[in-house]
Parts: C-alpha cells; structure tokens; sequence
C-alpha cells in the first residue's frame, strides 16, 4: 500500500518543490541585486525552509537535533555525512546564522533554478573533482574568504552518497585545506540519518513515511588540536551515529 501511494504522493512532491524553485529564483536575484548579501541569504534561508515542508508531501518528518552552543564570531566548519541531496536544507535553514556555504561539484552551478544561482552568488565554492589544479586553489581561495568574513563551509567528506546509509571513508584533502588556511575555525559535526530512504528506489517514487534527522554534535576549535587528530575525531563523531539499516 506505501509503494503504491508513493507514485501519487512523488508526482505532487516534485510539483511543490519545482513550484518552490521557480518562485524563489526571481526572489533570490533581487534580494542579491539590489538589497546585496543579507538579503539575499535570508531568501535562501526561507527557500530552503519550503523545500523542507514540500517533503512533509511525503509523509516525511524532519528532526534537526542541536543541544549545544553554536560558536558566534568565528568561522565554522559544518562537517557531515551524505546520504542524499535531501540532506541539505535542515543544513542550510537550521545553521542559517552559522551563514553555511558549500564544497560542491562544478556541475551543479548550471542548470537548477534556484540551487544553481545561489551556488554561484551566495559565496560558495564550485570544484572539479579529479582536478587539483582547479580544486586547490579554489579551495584555499574560498577558505580565506570565510575565515575574512567569519562565515560557514559545509562539506561532505565523502565525496560522493554512500548506499543505504553506509558511510564510506572520508577524504582528507579538502577537510586539510581547509583547516590551514582557516586557522581560526570551529568544527561543527553533524550525523544525517534515513535521508537515503527517500531515494532508496531511485528519484521515483520517492519513499514515504521516512523520519529523517540530523544531529549537531558538540563543536570543537581546529586549533586544539593537530591535523590528523582533527581527521581522525571528526569521522569518528559523526559515524558513530549513523544508523545502518539492513533491507533486503
């Protein structure tokens, strides 16, 4: 009965979301135009809280869960693991004073109404995999920014979705630039789980009655301690959460 409701259910997702993307588009280019920066993370910040109650079509329940102080006047390092694209709003709404900006693949700068034009304009980074001579320099260049402004970088260790929740083993070398060349950082980990179940059948149908949370742990200064520590801590403490769901 769930995967026959999920067809209709999916039909009417993709409507809202797409609905959501093509209203905000318009929305995002004068707040970035004519109002400048604030304005236009905030409209990011209230697209991003719509794209979260378009899931809710599915029966989806979002619980972010934060017990800690989050670090003010300093920059972050929101570090997490991945599980579907469906991760990113609760990151971007519910960490929205932390202004978070995104490690994120060159190809999705073009081509997604919204999501393309705050990549490009909203102070986060586009790299391509596989090419340092691209990745690094953008990187360090994007991290100094950051560290300038007391902003936020959001990455996804990974790289790439794990399957079914299993963590894969994090890349260390954009998590080590960005520690050089922000020296003043606070790391902010986060544990995602069950976003995976709502594209455990592909992009249609979507699943549906899926309870997906995220989880701050508590944040730490990269300056307490050393590179490889900071490597090995941080992926202890957002794996350690992770559930891993057996489904056959």
């Amino acid at each position: 009965m769930k995967k026959l409701l999920s067809y209709p259910l999916t039909v009417l997702f993709y409507f809202c979301f797409g609905l959501t993307l093509v209203i905000f588009h318009p929305i995002q280019w004068v707040c970035f135009n004519i109002f400048g920066y604030e304005a236009h993370r905030k409209s990011v910040a209230i697209l991003n809280f719509f794209l979260i109650r378009c899931t809710n079509v599915l029966g989806t329940r979002n619980t972010f869960i934060n017990e800690h102080q989050l670090p003010e006047g300093v920059p972050c390092i929101i570090v997490s693991n991945h599980q579907s694209q469906y991760d990113i709003p609760s990151i971007i709404w519910h960490l929205r004073k932390l202004h978070p900006k995104f490690v994120s693949k060159k190809s999705l700068g073009k081509g997604i109404t919204s999501v393309s034009y705050n990549l490009r304009h909203g102070g986060s980074v586009l790299i391509e995999r596989g090419n340092p001579r691209q990745s690094l320099p953008a990187l360090k260049n994007f991290s100094e920014y950051l560290q300038k402004y007391n902003r936020s970088a959001v990455i996804f260790p990974e790289g790439t979705r794990g399957i079914k929740g299993m963590p894969k083993k994090f890349a260390p070398n954009g998590l080590k630039t960005l520690f050089k060349y922000m020296p003043n950082a606070w790391i902010v980990p986060v544990t995602i789980n069950n976003s995976w179940k709502l594209v455990e059948h592909g992009n249609f149908p979507m699943g549906v009655g899926v309870h997906l949370t995220h989880k701050v742990h508590k944040p730490f200064a990269i300056s307490d301690y050393t590179t490889e520590e900071l490597l090995v801590k941080i992926e202890e403490i957002i794996t350690k959460d992770i559930i891993i769901t057996n489904t056959h």
